[in-house]
């Protein structure tokens, strides 16, 4: 008997990055053991039992040694059975199955299965992208026809037995097979040209898509409030491929992004209002990106927004003005991503009828307080638009002319996106929505004779200086949707009317 050393390259997940990790497998004369170390997860103890079970199935003997693998960094936690395969390599590498020299310039992640079968793992898009240059990745089929969607060198390994021959040189492993781009997005039956009546509502939406405006509905049950914020993806430009890197790697992290391939279409997340605040922000153990950075780039629904937990709620407003999440453990600080267009639709009042020229509202004055008072006024503030929904009348749903489609609306979207990416490119942002105070003052400049009108909405409506910029960004795009070089008048009155104007009627003596 003697002592081997063998070294195997792998990934472990921490937040929605891939992190190299050295699988360090020291065999040496003594008695039968097989112990890991270096922070390992239950998940990832367990590989002790699917690796000797894959690799006797796979007709190796399997060493009767001292048996210590050691996972490296030892101080970052490891997490999950994506270790399986390679820990595998190191026992067979050692055991002679093949010469250790093979494993110079790969990396592989892989859960085995006890036949020697290997099963898909999460996250291998962000593996692919942490590989150094001139390393070659193995994952197994499902999950190498992901990672290969990013231009990486990657091979497909379905069995354990097929990896072995392929590093013995006895066969050679394929490259995966292209798979194509993941839709992603709501149903395809959804379309604006669905929409019935709601100009006000429509040519919000329009606006909220144009510049990537948080928008706030409110309105009696059936006004169509939900219909309008699933239309928000048909309007909304297809990602870019940087952003569809961006937005893939986190849903790959999370084990959502299906067969393989690219996001194409913006991701839309309706969450429901029984969610907790780590499903919403991201965390857990282990942690893992919530829905807010799962709509990262696309649209977040909040259907019902005053029924959700006051903390989730609360918790939203620094994603919303730095476009991250930051969770902090004891073991972790972790950064996520979270830029998405924000749409929220509640009821006037708990029974939804309040205002309704029809129903007649059964609610108090103070239910209809406490109700509203579940969004805080700092939140509220938050959404650029704000707008109330009437009924529909009987006459505009039966109309037998439909509005304009998401087609034709999401040309003018798409044109008023190029004019921003183009302005702001070089600051960073890629939407007026992602402007701050220095942005605004430069490229929103108040026109002549709109100060008196601003300086009014301030005195009389209350609006803050956070609203007079929010104003300021949306007056922005009302001009970039017309192809206008600089902000109107007209861009400014309109813009006004989206503030304030979502706030519901009000109950007389409320």
């Amino acid at each position: 008997m003697r002592r081997v050393f063998v070294r195997v390259w792998s990934f472990t997940l921490q937040g929605i990055e891939a992190l190299p990790v050295a699988v360090e497998v020291d065999v040496s004369p003594g008695l039968p053991s097989f112990e890991i170390v270096g922070l390992p997860d239950a998940a990832v103890r367990e590989a002790r039992e699917r690796v000797r079970a894959a690799v006797r199935n796979g007709g190796w003997p399997f060493p009767l040694q001292r048996i210590t693998v050691n996972l490296a960094p030892a101080h970052t936690r490891k997490e999950g059975a994506g270790f399986d395969l390679a820990i595998a390599l190191g026992v067979l590498a050692a055991a002679g199955a093949f010469h250790p020299s093979a494993l110079a310039g790969i990396a592989v992640a892989g859960e085995l299965a006890l036949d020697g079968g290997v099963r898909p793992v999460r996250g291998a898009l962000a593996m692919a992208m942490a590989l150094e240059p001139g390393r070659r990745l193995v994952l197994p089929p499902e999950s190498a026809r992901e990672a290969a969607a990013c231009g990486a060198d990657v091979l497909a390994a379905p069995h354990l037995a097929d990896l072995v021959a392929h590093l013995r040189g006895e066969r050679v492993l394929a490259a995966p097979d292209p798979a194509p781009p993941v839709a992603g997005g709501c149903d395809g039956d959804v379309d604006l040209a669905l929409v019935r009546g709601q100009p006000v509502a429509r040519r919000a939406l329009e606006v909220a898509a144009a510049g990537g405006h948080n928008l706030y509905m409110v309105g009696p049950p059936g006004a169509g409030k939900s219909l309008l914020a699933r239309c928000l993806p048909t309007i909304l430009p297809p990602l870019d491929e940087a952003e569809a890197l961006e937005v893939s790697r986190i849903h790959s992290v999370a084990g959502e992004l299906g067969p393989g391939g690219l996001l194409r279409r913006r991701p839309f997340r309706a969450p429901h209002h029984s969610i907790s605040r780590a499903a919403m922000l991201g965390g857990g153990n282990p942690l893992r990106p919530g829905e807010v950075t799962l709509a990262h780039r696309g649209v977040l629904f909040l259907d019902e927004m005053p029924e959700f937990r006051r903390d989730v709620l609360e918790g939203l407003r620094q994603p919303l003005e730095d476009g991250v999440v930051r969770v902090a453990r004891a073991h972790a600080h972790l950064t996520f991503p979270a830029r998405p267009t924000l749409v929220a639709a509640a009821n006037p009042c708990p029974c939804g009828h309040l205002g309704d020229p029809v129903h007649a509202c059964t609610c108090t004055a103070t239910a209809v307080h406490l109700y509203r008072n579940r969004l805080s006024g700092p939140l509220r503030d938050r959404f650029d638009l704000q707008v109330y929904l009437q009924p529909v009348p009987y006459a505009a749903y039966r109309a037998a002319a439909a509005g304009e489609s998401s087609r034709a609306v999401a040309e003018r979207v798409r044109e008023a996106r190029e004019r921003q990416r183009r302005r702001l490119a070089q600051h960073g942002c890629s939407s007026n929505a992602e402007m701050g105070p220095a942005l605004i003052r430069r490229f929103c400049r108040i026109p002549p004779g709109a100060e008196a009108l601003l300086r009014e909405a301030v005195d009389r409506f209350g609006l803050s200086v956070r609203g007079c910029d929010r104003v300021l960004r949306v007056a922005r795009t009302l001009a970039d949707l017309e192809g206008a070089d600089t902000v109107e008048l007209r861009h400014l009155a309109e813009a006004l009317q989206y503030r304030g104007v979502g706030a519901a009627p009000v109950r007389q003596g409320a």
